[in-house]
């Protein structure tokens, strides 16, 4: 099993980061295609934080042996997941063309920062092997809602203008939830719902693959 997380692991992020450079470089003029690549980078240098220490650790002395660098890459995954809502919030608005939503935008704002805020707090103890759960709920509350937000809205015009596309990505958006809430509740109790990170994962692929494939349509 380590070997094949750790072969998946490095296909994600080759993946993701080729893809989004691609991207970046594909149209220097069109921002909604730039952001999509900006967007996909956020995603996968801050996964390499956790996931290139993960491999090492999973190939070597183990994951309890490596807990403070793991937990160090999980505090910055946690921040640049974060970035990337916010980032495709502001795709939602350049898609289709959302003036004076400054309500939203003060909302997510909140949102954003105290998912960050709660994230930086000592009480979620990032370098213990076993960190406490409850600090993994509390900082994926406001998470959670900037993501049920994001589908909201992305969803509601999506089905307006029958965008195909941005249905796509927020069929992925909400299946990368419903996999990782699972995991934030129950991983340390059940370590084989741990598994429900592989289809999450391949959720955010997903959403960096759309914007790579279909950059000319945007």
């Amino acid at each position: 099993m380590k070997y094949f997380e750790s072969i998946f692991n490095v296909f994600y992020l080759t993946s993701v980061l080729y893809m989004s450079i691609k991207t970046i470089l594909a149209d220097k003029e069109k921002k909604i295609v730039k952001l999509f690549g900006f967007m996909g980078l956020v995603l996968g240098f801050g996964d390499s934080f956790h996931l290139v220490p993960r491999i090492y650790a999973l190939l070597t002395t183990g994951l309890e042996a490596n807990t403070a660098v793991l937990g160090i890459g999980k505090l910055i995954t946690s921040i640049t997941m974060t970035i990337f809502y916010v980032i495709l919030l502001r795709i939602w608005e350049i898609r289709f063309n959302i003036k004076n939503d400054g309500g939203i935008r003060i909302f997510a704002g909140i949102l954003a920062i105290s998912r960050i805020a709660l994230s930086l707090l000592p009480q979620n103890q990032w370098t213990v092997y076993n960190p406490p759960v409850i600090f993994g709920i509390y900082r994926n509350i406001p998470f959670t809602v900037l993501g049920i937000l994001v589908v909201y809205l992305i969803l509601k015009e999506a089905n307006k203008h029958n965008d195909v596309i941005f249905k796509k990505i927020g069929i992925a958006v909400i299946i990368s939830f419903a996999c990782y809430l699972p995991v934030v509740l129950y991983a340390n109790t059940y370590r084989m719902v741990g598994i429900l990170m592989i289809p999450k994962t391949l959720a955010y692929l997903w959403i960096v693959y759309i914007g790579y494939k279909e950059k000319k349509k945007l």
